[in-house]
């Protein structure tokens, strides 16, 4: 990070996009480099509820799930600037959509099917959205509701190829063209 990087500082940088695609480590990394506090907000939902993901969606529904989420990024994003993993679903209900966009710079890491497949195999047990008979289908399901909607990010970046640290330096890259445009 360059003397002129401190502008990339100013505010939180929240990261969206589709489970598997790499915002917790992406994140962590980003933050690190940026010299900012990184938090995870399905940690956070799981820290203030005492639950796991997959077991509050199995006890209460995605519903109380997104509504106990969008009040946790709320409370995030309230504060110092931060670098904001997200829940894969996150950004799809739009007043949380809204929260994220107004408060932070948005960023959707993008990945393709195959990619994001063979990413959420290793902790699919994980992931309740695929906690079904079909995840591939389930996946390509989501990927068609939700890849609109990833859209309106501020930013979009690939995470599709190279190491964690490039599509850090990819991240970095937007991060300064966003600011200098």
């Amino acid at each position: 990070m360059g003397p002129d990087d401190e502008k990339l500082k100013q505010c939180s940088i929240a990261l969206v996009g589709l489970m598997g695609v790499g915002k917790t480590t992406i994140g962590r990394r980003l933050a690190k480099r940026l010299h900012l506090p990184f938090v995870d907000s399905d940690d956070e939902i799981e820290k203030a509820s005492g639950r796991t993901v997959k077991g509050y969606f199995k006890d209460h529904g995605e519903a109380a799930f997104r509504d106990g989420e969008r009040r946790v990024i709320t409370r995030l994003l309230g504060g110092v600037p931060l670098v904001l993993s997200t829940g894969g679903g996150a950004f799809i209900p739009e007043e949380t959509r809204d929260i994220l966009m107004q408060n932070s710079l948005t960023i959707w890491l993008k990945a393709e099917f195959e990619t994001i497949m063979e990413r959420v195999s290793r902790k699919q047990a994980k992931r309740p959205l695929l906690d079904v008979p079909d995840p591939q289908a389930a996946m390509r399901q989501l990927m068609e509701e939700r890849y609109p909607l990833y859209a309106h990010a501020h930013i979009t970046v690939s995470a599709e190829t190279g190491t964690h640290n490039q599509t850090v330096d990819r991240v970095l890259s937007a991060l300064r063209d966003h600011y200098d445009g």
